[in-house]
């Protein structure tokens, strides 16, 4: 159960090489850490890449219904290193809560063990930046020594389309209806989750993320959240009845910048795979004018003076009875990112933009990595409820 996707560029998390803490059997979830890293910098594509992304979301590509959190796109992506088979050959997958599929073969070629059997089923899959078709075959797979999925539904391509050469397939974490009609001869098959849940290594299914945006790294636990990780009460909301958004992680909110609002309650969608916070140009613009910033067109997007960094005042989304404010230093790209989209290190850039008439009812925001760095959250699929909780980064100054 997650969000969308789109090419492999610029963010890469990867779980390569970080130990996961171990699983706790007494409450039935495990956390695992994960390191960000920023590639070919210097992308005049970025912001636009970003809004394509969602673009497609909107549009729907194929996927199914709900999708949410973590996911990929032109600027973001998520890698993770996964054993399949016994003994385990390793791979590096996308790492994805947008698609329910897991598959390998992109580039380093499958390799039957003991444990692989293959059903003869053809399975195929398309994204919004390439596709994949192949056989199913059923194979163990190893996230870490506590996150073992024995009799694992998985796609070993014999056709690729469109991925990055670092990149050897999927790791699916979205939830079952999401694999409808991709394998001949099966509605839908059990994801990663299904089975992590029936076979008891975590209690239910429900995957917590924290990032620290500071020192580039975050966790994700399946099966529940670490309250380690927060400073303040989980404040739980359904997932909105208001399609588009309610085939994703979406909720309903109002905004208000400095106590004026500017958004009336509206449907939209939270997206780890998105790096911005996207809303509707009627919106953008009352935003830009409270803020007196500016376009820059190179780079698309608001940009403010240090003066007028001083006078922000806080921007607020009112989900359910809980407001969740983002601090003038969460509304900035900290500079010393800015040469991800090839900005000038010197200027600050506001984290909101302009959907460009790509809103439409029922689909009116997009609440992406910025926005979900400043708050731990959960996405909890037995409930039908996304959680949001304050971290040590909700205030955080950030550079």
């Amino acid at each position: 159960m997650f969000p969308p996707k789109s090419l492999l560029s610029l963010l890469f998390i990867s779980l390569a090489g970080v130990d996961a803490s171990p699983l706790s059997r007494r409450d039935g979830k495990a956390t695992l850490g994960f390191a960000t890293k920023f590639n070919e910098p210097g992308n005049p594509n970025f912001v636009e890449g970003d809004r394509a992304h969602v673009q497609s979301m909107k549009q729907g590509n194929g996927l199914g219904k709900r999708t949410p959190v973590i996911t990929t796109n032109t600027g973001m992506n998520y890698t993770v290193q996964v054993g399949v088979g016994s003994p385990p050959t390793n791979y590096t997958l996308l790492l994805d809560t947008a698609t329910s599929l897991t598959w390998v073969g992109a580039h380093k070629k499958y390799v039957a063990t003991e444990s692989s059997h293959d059903t003869g089923h053809h399975v195929s899959a398309a994204y919004s930046y390439g596709t994949f078709s192949g056989e199913e075959w059923i194979d163990t797979i190893t996230l870490s020594p506590d996150l073992v999925v024995n009799q694992q539904s998985i796609g070993v391509a014999t056709q690729v389309t469109g991925f990055a050469p670092d990149v050897d397939g999927y790791l699916g974490l979205g939830p079952l209806d999401l694999t409808e009609n991709h394998v001949d001869g099966e509605s839908t098959v059990p994801t990663v989750m299904d089975n992590l849940c029936s076979q008891g290594t975590i209690s239910e299914e429900v995957l917590g993320i924290y990032f620290k945006p500071d020192v580039h790294l975050g966790e994700l636990t399946f099966g529940g959240y670490d309250e380690s990780a927060i400073r303040g009460p989980m404040s739980y909301s359904p997932v909105t009845t208001t399609s588009p958004a309610s085939e994703y992680w979406g909720t309903n909110l109002s905004i208000d910048y400095g106590g004026d609002a500017i958004m009336s309650m509206s449907a939209g969608i939270f997206d780890t795979g998105s790096a911005f916070i996207f809303v509707p140009t009627d919106v953008f613009e009352k935003y830009m004018a409270k803020t007196s910033a500016t376009r820059d067109a190179a780079i698309g997007l608001l940009t403010i003076t240090s003066e007028q960094y001083g006078t922000l005042e806080p921007l607020t989304f009112h989900i359910g009875d809980v407001p969740f404010v983002l601090t003038p230093n969460a509304q900035i790209w900290p500079r010393s990112r800015n040469y991800v989209f090839g900005g000038s290190p010197d200027k600050i850039y506001l984290v909101v933009a302009d959907f460009e008439g790509y809103a439409k009812p029922g689909f009116e925001f997009v609440l992406g990595h910025t926005f979900l760095e400043r708050y731990y959250s959960v996405f909890d699929t037995p409930n039908n409820r996304i959680g949001l909780a304050p971290t040590d980064y909700t205030h955080a100054e950030l550079s």
